[in-house]
């Protein structure tokens, strides 16, 4: 069988589908994945899947999105398949028109509530048109998954679609926790509007550590605007985006990891990061936010320090204490070597295959 997976993201730095497409790989499906191509972007590395990128003139904003999915429809038309799975909203238009044409089957992967997110549901204009694409497409994709539970139920509750729960936890590896050399605070991840950089970053006055910040996004400007605002350039470390081998090696040797969001827009309140897990499995704590499927982890394993406070004063508070309290520090780091064993991708690839497995065995 022969899967087709669209992305806008730039595929080097993908680690969410580099994991689910190596597994589909693996299980005997012939797979692409297909993305965009950036300026910047670096040469592919060789994996067990295809990898095709898309020159796009634009790079971001409407101009973008049109010219992407005009592009990749015509790249997809003349493509044979089994199934094109659509990966979150931006991508839903081309795979559904393709599916259709081809009398193919098709697959909607959510790793959020799209419309939710921040940079969508505070602008009206922007809103309403995706949120029209939304309506149009996705209560045609009747097979799909998304990362959590109330994400599923509120795709159920708006299109009465079933989709199954497929997280994006981390692949369990081999590592050792050594001490660490210097105890610096990691952000990895995109850099979008609501991941509380608003607060992180005058937060870093008071905090006994650096920053580091591994990733870009549409915030990433202001961002950069806030550490010279609040005169923290010598605390905060911008690496931009880095490979996956990278950013485990610096993931392990972080001290603390950060997995912030405000709750404008309910995609935040109901998010389950890719980051949380990343940090779990490097055995590092976190702080991270009080939010329903983070508490409900969390409550098992206590992995996090969690906030219901977004105040620099709070952030400051809490990252200091985890930075000098060695007893929680210690707790919740065996905690997260603990977790990783129940948590990790090894276990999660099942579901994944089981998906496929059923979707092919409907005629």
């Amino acid at each position: 069988m022969k899967l087709y997976f669209t992305v806008t993201t730039d595929l080097s730095y993908d680690q969410r589908m580099i994991r689910i497409c190596t597994s589909l790989a693996a299980a005997g499906y012939e797979v692409k994945l297909v993305g965009r191509k950036m300026k910047n972007s670096i040469p592919l590395v060789k994996q067990p899947f295809e990898q095709k990128r898309i020159n796009c003139f634009f790079e971001k904003g409407k101009f973008f999105y049109i010219e992407y999915n005009i592009r990749s429809f015509f790249y997809l038309l003349f493509k044979k398949m089994d199934c094109i799975v659509a990966i979150d909203l931006d991508t839903i238009l081309p795979c559904y028109f393709i599916s259709n044409i081809k009398k193919t089957k098709r697959v909607y992967d959510a790793h959020e509530l799209f419309c939710e997110m921040k940079e969508i549901a505070t602008r009206p204009a922007i809103y309403t048109l995706w949120k029209r694409v939304e309506k149009y497409t996705v209560p045609n994709f009747i097979h799909g998954y998304t990362v959590n539970q109330p994400i599923a139920d509120e795709f159920k509750k708006m299109y009465a679609v079933d989709y199954g729960v497929i997280r994006n936890i981390a692949l369990l590896r081999e590592i050792n926790i050594s001490p660490k050399t210097e105890k610096f605070i990691l952000y990895q991840g995109a850099v979008n509007e609501g991941r509380s950089f608003e607060t992180l970053i005058p937060a870093m006055k008071n905090v006994n550590s650096q920053l580091i910040i591994c990733g870009d996004g549409n915030f990433l400007a202001q961002t950069k605007q806030l550490v010279k605002d609040n005169n923290v350039e010598s605390k905060v470390i911008f690496k931009g985006r880095v490979t996956p081998d990278e950013l485990r090696s610096i993931t392990q040797q972080a001290y603390i990891g950060i997995t912030l969001f405000d709750d404008t827009g309910l995609s935040n309140y109901y998010s389950l990061a890719n980051r949380f897990f990343d940090y779990l499995h490097a055995g590092i704590p976190q702080l991270s936010m009080n939010y329903p499927v983070y508490k409900e982890i969390n409550d098992e394993f206590e992995v996090a320090v969690l906030v219901n406070d977004l105040s620099p004063e709070n952030l400051a508070l809490q990252l200091n204490n985890l930075l000098s309290n060695e007893v929680l520090y210690t707790r919740l780091q065996q905690n997260c070597m603990e977790a990783r064993k129940v948590l990790n991708w090894q276990g999660e690839e099942k579901k994944l295959l089981e998906f496929y497995k059923q979707l092919f065995a409907v005629k």
